[in-house]
């Protein structure tokens, strides 16, 4: 069984993708949670990857770094249907995949995930709107095309949906007004039992990160700071 090598789950965005789809995905597998932040964190990464980086597939001789990576492994090992079966679908997925893997950097700067609290509704600058914007038109484009059949952005869950959920979270979060067809999107993601999963075990961490925690009040908190 491979094991999943992960940060802590109330902030880690990166960790949470290939979770997310190995579980959507029906693969069985265990898991590894290193706390970030912490003295021993870089020294317990590195053990298992010269990247330095989580998340880690690691999966008898065969180790696989970041997070696409780990998603076309589970296709290519697993034969698991990670992305769409349409040619177009899977030519648009795996590019909306590759977008969010380089980009929306003021979104994920301004708006660090944390599924700890809830923030009030404010405005969170010109290029976190351009973000969020550029989102709605991909889930307007991938549903209008291809949403036919399921709640996601292809219809099916695929690695596009584990890409974007922690874009999800951050709107949910930031209470980041979207449109009622992104708000639909948003919870098809927010209401898997394999979310709801990761949701529970992060909000019993105790570890806290503090570059990952905004300096605003929040109008809620989910769980005791340590």
């Amino acid at each position: 069984m491979p094991t999943l090598v992960l940060a802590n789950k109330l902030y880690s965005s990166w960790s949470l993708r290939p979770w997310l789809l190995l579980k959507q995905m029906g693969i069985p597998f265990d898991e590894i949670v290193i706390p970030l932040d912490t003295p021993t964190s870089k020294t317990e990464i590195l053990k298992r990857s010269p990247a330095g980086k989580v998340p880690i597939l690691i999966d008898g001789a065969v180790t696989v770094w970041e997070s696409i990576a780990i998603m076309e492994y589970a296709a290519d090992a697993y034969d698991a249907p990670v992305w769409p079966q349409d040619r177009a679908a899977r030519a648009m997925a795996r590019a909306v995949a590759a977008e969010m893997h380089a980009g929306f950097q003021a979104l994920r700067s301004a708006c660090p995930m944390n599924l700890g609290k809830k923030f009030a509704e404010r405005n969170r600058g010109e290029s976190v709107g351009q973000n969020v914007a550029r989102f709605e038109s991909i889930v307007r484009e991938a549903r209008g095309r291809f949403g036919r059949g399921g709640p996601f952005l292809f219809g099916a869950f695929s690695a596009a949906d584990a890409m974007y959920a922690p874009v999800v979270t951050r709107l949910d979060t930031y209470s980041i007004p979207v449109a009622a067809e992104t708000r639909a999107y948003m919870d098809a993601i927010l209401s898997l039992p394999s979310f709801g999963e990761w949701l529970a075990a992060a909000l019993r961490e105790t570890w806290v990160v503090r570059e990952d925690e905004v300096d605003e009040p929040p109008i809620a908190v989910h769980r005791k700071a340590a």
